[in-house]
């Protein structure tokens, strides 16, 4: 005799009954998010800026397109599996801090186009992936406010105020953000804006009493 734990089971299992998948089927989904987790790496490498190119983890943007469809497969195929395997991802964690923002949102990008393939809809995937590369392409193209130049100088004591007057020539703004005197020596950082650098760094080491000039930029945040 069924009790009423047994017949509820009974309905929940056949209420979620899995989707019988071919292999035929199975092969397409796959086949379409290794196209476009390969669409992704290629967007991926000639997008990116950073000095130090990681093809690692372009290589696992690829990946993570493939396995995150299969894992929509298989979630598909039957609700006890899927059931399993929930408790089995909940327990994984992921150490790898994301330094670059645009990074995160490559892998986003791949870990979507992964879900949308295995369900199915890989049109959808193929627009995301069109209007997600134009978009890019699109607001990387626009211009932004230059980030400040970092004047670094060594000088003699007492040769702040002709250096601050040479660096008022060559820049149009300037703000001294650091002093350091260590035994008659004077270490000032300027940050500044010049569209002359050559000219800048020959007026300050003209500078009596200036033994090294300095000149960096950074590509960190600009503030406006």
């Amino acid at each position: 005799m069924l009790t009423f734990t047994d017949i509820f089971k009974k309905s929940f299992l056949e209420g979620y009954a899995g989707v019988d998948l071919s292999a035929k089927q199975i092969a397409i989904v796959i086949f379409f998010a290794v196209l476009l987790g390969t669409y992704i790496y290629v967007v991926y490498r000639f997008l990116t800026k950073k000095t130090f190119y990681s093809k690692s983890f372009n290589i696992s943007l690829v990946l993570m397109s493939v396995i995150t469809a299969a894992i929509i497969l298989t979630v598909q195929s039957s609700v006890v599996i899927s059931l399993g395997m929930v408790g089995a991802l909940s327990i994984v964690r992921f150490r790898t801090a994301v330094k670059d923002p645009m990074d995160l949102a490559f892998l986003f990008w791949s870990i979507s186009v992964g879900i949308i393939c295995g369900a199915g809809l890989v049109e959808i995937a193929i627009i995301l992936s069109v209007i997600a590369t134009a978009v890019i392409f699109v607001l990387d193209r626009i211009p932004v406010v230059a980030a400040p130049i970092i004047l670094v100088v060594n000088a003699a004591e007492g040769a702040d105020a002709a250096i601050a007057e040479a660096v008022k020539k060559n820049a149009r703004a300037f703000e001294e953000k650091s002093r350091v005197i260590t035994d008659g020596r004077l270490e000032l950082v300027y940050e500044l804006r010049s569209k002359n650098i050559p000219e800048l760094s020959k007026g300050v080491s003209e500078v009596h009493g200036v033994t090294s000039v300095s000149v960096m930029s950074h590509d960190g945040e600009v503030g406006f």
